[in-house]
């Protein structure tokens, strides 16, 4: 299969065996940035360390330096195939929307003309979810941001981030964009597992309304789940599939189950892979078809700019802190993404 094409060109390429066609590509991407904090303490949050004189010494330079390296990933994410950067990029662990707009200005990104949706999550840390998306490419005519209800066990709120949908239209065809940052594996995987199923829960509740109203949406969900694609919120509350011929009308199709695996991931811990940044699409998205796009292939972004040279973490992401001491890195996680294609007549 011939698979060098452009979104803002259309070349032909053979399909799955079929005759040669030409296809429209879109990117569509999702990126956890790890802590992408400004400079100044924001009295509401607990902010405090990410800040000059806070814990981490987090200064001008450090942050300046930081929105150059994950503004330099973002603009190749997708490139090998689409010949530019990402048309849809969901992000997690920003601190607020001034970061990305110093992100979609950045001269690595600037002339790709990014808009922002963005809502304030009601998260101790101040970390959010936020989706970028070219205004070239998709037009938003929807958004809202569902809040994750979550108590501990005296009854507490337990604030988390929200889940931020996103609907529009990428050339004249209407889509849907979740972005989801769960609840994290804090306190241990297991005891923690009843709020991702929360989270899960909620998830699973957004879609079946879209779909409510209509049947027919396709739906694309991503983010950092902190659980792994055969964890028990996928597989058995949104009932996700990594296998295109074991979907049914009640599943998803996770594409990145079949990375998983392999033995491939996104972060690692204790010399231990998991694979947290996931896809979860409605299956009407998963075949060819003639009303519009369908996907095509996911793909991890992890050349070797973005990990760790040497040492005991070699292969890992290359992270901005090592505990408290500054790396100059990129993120804990490596980026993910996604191909939309869509036969031109």
């Amino acid at each position: 299969m011939k698979i060098l094409t452009y979104s803002f060109l259309l070349l032909p390429f053979c399909l799955w065996g079929q005759n040669e066609a030409s296809y429209k590509i879109r990117t569509v991407a999702f990126y956890n940035v790890e802590n992408l904090f400004d400079t100044t303490n924001d009295t509401l949050i607990f902010d405090d360390d990410r800040t000059p004189e806070g814990a981490y010494h987090w200064t001008e330079n450090r942050y300046e330096a930081k929105i150059q390296n994950i503004s330099q990933v973002m603009a190749q994410l997708g490139k090998e195939k689409s010949g530019t950067s990402p048309d849809i990029l969901g992000l997690c662990e920003v601190e607020n929307k001034g970061v990305l707009e110093d992100l979609v200005n950045h001269p690595n990104l600037q002339a790709k003309d990014y808009g922002i949706v963005h809502f304030d999550s009601p998260d101790a840390r101040g970390i959010d979810v936020a989706l970028l998306y070219k205004k070239s490419a998709f037009i938003p005519t929807s958004f809202k941001s569902h809040r994750l209800l979550l108590f501990d066990e005296m009854g507490e709120r337990d604030y988390t981030r929200d889940q931020l949908v996103v609907g529009g239209l990428m050339d004249q065809e209407e889509l849907h964009f979740i972005v989801n940052h769960w609840p994290s594996r804090r306190g241990g995987a297991t005891k923690s597992q009843p709020k991702r199923a929360r989270a899960a829960l909620l998830n699973k509740r957004i879609m079946d309304s879209i779909r409510e109203l209509n049947p027919n949406a396709k739906i694309i969900a991503m983010g950092d789940l902190n659980d792994d694609p055969r964890d028990h919120s996928l597989k058995r509350i949104l009932r996700t599939k990594g296998t295109v011929s074991k979907l049914d009308s009640l599943s998803l199709f996770n594409p990145m189950e079949k990375m998983y695996k392999r033995g491939l991931g996104t972060l690692a811990y204790r010399d231990q892979w998991n694979l947290f940044d996931q896809f979860f699409i409605t299956p009407n998205l998963v075949h060819e078809n003639e009303a519009g796009f369908f996907f095509w292939q996911a793909q991890i972004f992890a050349p070797s700019l973005i990990k760790t040279q040497k040492g005991k973490y070699k292969g890992y992401p290359k992270r901005t802190y090592s505990g408290k001491t500054y790396t100059g890195g990129y993120s804990d996680h490596f980026p993910v993404y996604l191909f939309l294609i869509k036969e031109e007549n």
